[in-house]
């Protein structure tokens, strides 16, 4: 068997590994030197008794991002809980660019939260706003603030309110069982979506965020699924003979492309979701694989090992010859729009392995992101920022993360076991 299909089998046995936890944790690897000095001051408490320290999450998830270098608490010589107490020649004086400052009460059954984002160098306001959430949507509540002042700052929408899907297994041999779940983008809040004692593969958001699309092999051969993430319900999409992999939602959210072996080799096909009409998009005596849509749905990228190796091509929808992307190395796979479509990442075999990497389209420059062991199977944050990917940490699969500039990672083990194919869906609100 060639490369390419060699690789996708090695994917699959990458998934049979130990028990896996649900729940990830957040493991900072590398932070930005460049990150911009923010402060998120302990929320000043008016009664209510929290679960969560909301500042704290709105502190992690700007750290995660790799723009922002939260100040250290013990740093915090006052905790102001509005902008009339700032005193901004203090915080000047701890190299402090913006500081977001809040307090917290009843509202009711439920929480308010009331904050402020402050440009300190400037010494003004730049956001304050209300928000009420019940007691268990307060992580969700903090996630909306680290949103709104990620883009006030930056300019771009922030993601931290997104949700990734990842596959987890447990046991060995004929006792191997794995499971779908669904969690917060900071691995918290995870919840089951399917357990199966055959493999899970390739989880992928429909743009409403409402759907998963994956592969099954339930039934004894691999089959698409389309699975709705609230209610659990579920249908088989494809199951024809031969390879059934890959699902890639379109833009509009009517058709998956997917790669089919059904005629031969495997060759990129899209189906109609509510039709069910079947289109055979490549056809090459190559293996052509691991399709994803461009953001204006007209055409698909896709990798093949027509040049000898797998490379990353691009179909025009309309029609037309294929056109090749990649030249960089003698392999690169798996690839996945910027969701501007004006790069791609993928996975790149350099010197340092198999690595996340981001190609210019005009330029065609090609950039290693990730220092990981073996990463695969990137997913892209609807903003563009960060990149999700699978890797292994000693014996173990984990899930890393990394900037879309590479000067920022981390990673999100399980308590034990492996997780595999990660998946970052669009925004939700």
């Amino acid at each position: 068997m060639r490369a390419l299909m060699t690789t996708w089998l090695t994917a699959l046995l990458l998934l049979c590994a130990p028990l896996a936890q649900a729940e990830l944790t957040i493991d900072i690897t590398r932070g930005n030197e460049q990150a911009t000095p923010i402060a998120v001051v302990p929320f000043a408490n008016e009664g209510a008794s929290l679960p969560e320290d909301l500042a704290q999450i709105v502190a992690d998830d700007l750290e995660r991002s790799g723009y922002f270098d939260p100040l250290e608490r013990e740093a915090m010589f006052e905790q102001p809980s509005s902008s009339e107490e700032v005193r901004y020649g203090d915080w000047k004086a701890l190299d402090t660019r913006y500081m977001v400052v809040g307090r917290v009460s009843r509202e009711g059954e439920g929480v308010r939260v009331r904050y402020e984002l402050m440009d300190v160098s400037g010494e003004s306001r730049m956001l304050g706003e209300t928000v009420t959430a019940n007691p268990d949507q307060l992580r969700a509540a903090a996630h909306r603030i680290s949103d709104q002042v990620f883009e006030a700052i930056t300019g771009i929408r922030g993601a931290f309110s997104t949700r990734i899907a990842y596959v987890t297994s447990e046991g060995v041999g004929d006792d191997m069982s794995f499971k779908l779940f669904v969690a917060d983008a900071d691995g918290h809040n995870s919840q089951q979506a399917l357990s199966s004692d055959e493999p899970i593969m390739s989880p992928a958001w429909s743009p409403d965020g409402r759907k998963l699309a994956y592969v099954s092999f339930e039934g004894e051969r691999p089959a698409i699924y389309v699975q709705e993430v609230s209610s659990g319900r579920r249908v088989k999409l494809t199951s024809f003979e031969g390879l059934n992999s890959a699902p890639s939602w379109s833009p509009d959210g009517r058709k998956l492309a997917m790669a089919l072996s059904r005629d031969g080799q495997p060759e990129i096909y899209t189906i109609d979701i509510g039709s069910r009409d079947l289109q055979r998009i490549t056809n090459s005596p190559s293996i052509e694989t691991e399709p994803s849509w461009s953001p204006d749905g007209r055409s698909l990228i896709y990798t093949s090992d027509r040049s000898g190796g797998p490379q990353i091509y691009r179909q025009a929808l309309g029609g037309g010859d294929p056109e090749r992307l990649t030249y960089t190395g003698n392999y690169n796979a798996r690839a996945r729009f910027a969701p501007d479509g004006e790069a791609i990442f993928l996975i790149h075999k350099g010197n340092n392995g198999y690595q996340v990497a981001r190609q210019d389209l005009d330029s065609g420059r090609l950039v290693e992101l990730s220092d990981a062991r073996q990463a695969e199977s990137p997913s892209v944050a609807p903003n563009g920022t960060m990149v999700i990917f699978a890797t292994q940490q000693g014996s173990r699969g984990v899930l890393g993360a990394v900037s879309a500039d590479g000067r920022a990672s981390f990673r999100l083990p399980a308590a034990q076991g492996d997780v595999r194919e990660p998946a970052w869906s669009p925004f939700l609100n």
